[in-house]
């Protein structure tokens, strides 16, 4: 919880996920807040993990250790499918599908964290995930017998299926994982390769756009609704410019670090059809799979989804 040094003056810690790229966009917000607010809000962005590891925030949030915090979303689908639907493989490829799965999944998402005391205030989504190899990878069969980076469960599920051997392994500690061997080969961002450097270990990128995950930014309920209503509505439209600014800012952010991928070193390559089609394969069974296990009110996202 943040602490209230005047009567009139909260300070809020803000605590972003561990990729410090995605965490830029709270600098803005909290800038906003504090304008809108007249200096009555102020927010101080605590980024890369420097607060709390990426794996506690949620609960930090939950149990006003600090008021508000970002994590990425699909950690959360061990809870509920719900928070992992937009890491489905191949569901949502692009930035105009990712917008129309948060609108149908944003209602959803509102409930079960108000269950938690926690609520959204906006979610920004990666660039597209692509696929880092040492080689270049021309069917998904050469994924089988690979050490793959794992960061939430669908990409162990994703793992699996390929053949690979799925290791949990953070953002910090990626080229240490590579260094060592922990790892052969991961999905991810364009952005998140970038911040990794991850010319020094690895040698090929293909941007199958496999899914576009997403930071979601929440606050306790609690002190939310300490705040007087005008600035919680300061806070509620910064979130929504936040948001916008975001949604902006990935995607020039997946143009600019795929060039400067390319500009180190790494062979940026096309999907093959084969590949293309393998990958599909997998993904459309893993749907299948969460389907199988998720609740009515998840499973209602994806038809709204698919109904847009």
């Amino acid at each position: 919880m943040g602490d209230i040094t005047l009567a009139i003056c909260q300070r809020y810690a803000i605590v972003p996920d561990t990729e410090q790229r995605q965490g830029d966009k709270n600098v803005p917000q909290a800038e906003d807040v504090a304008a809108a607010t007249g200096g009555k809000l102020a927010i101080t962005v605590h980024s890369a993990g420097s607060l709390f590891p990426h794996a506690e925030i949620k609960n930090a949030v939950r149990s006003q250790q600090v008021p508000i915090g970002e994590f990425l979303l699909s950690r959360l689908s061990n809870e509920d499918a719900a928070y992992g639907i937009d890491a489905q493989p191949f569901l949502a490829t692009s930035y105009e599908a990712a917008e129309k799965l948060w609108a149908a999944q944003k209602p959803v998402i509102t409930e079960l964290l108000a269950k938690q005391d926690l609520v959204p205030l906006y979610a920004v989504a990666w660039p597209p995930q692509g696929l880092y190899t040492r080689k270049e990878i021309a069917s998904a069969s050469g994924l089988s017998g690979l050490r793959f980076r794992a960061y939430n469960a669908q990409l162990e599920e994703f793992s699996a299926l390929a053949g690979a051997a799925p290791v949990q392994v953070e953002v910090p500690d990626i080229p240490q994982a590579f260094a060592t061997g922990q790892v052969e080969a991961m999905v991810t961002s364009a952005s998140t390769g970038v911040n990794s450097k991850a010319w020094d270990f690895l040698s090929h990128f293909s941007p199958i756009d496999a899914w576009l995950p997403k930071n979601v930014v929440v606050v306790n309920k609690r002190a939310f609704d300490g705040l007087d209503e005008a600035t919680r509505a300061a806070v509620l439209d910064a979130a929504a410019k936040a948001e916008a600014r975001g949604w902006e800012m990935s995607r020039a952010e997946a143009v600019s670090m795929m060039e400067e991928l390319k500009k180190n070193g790494i062979t940026v390559y096309e999907p093959s059809a084969e590949l293309r089609a393998g990958l599909e394969e997998i993904g459309a069974k893993m749907l299948a799979s969460w389907e199988a296990k998720a609740s009515a009110e998840a499973k209602a996202i994806v038809a709204a989804f698919q109904g847009q």
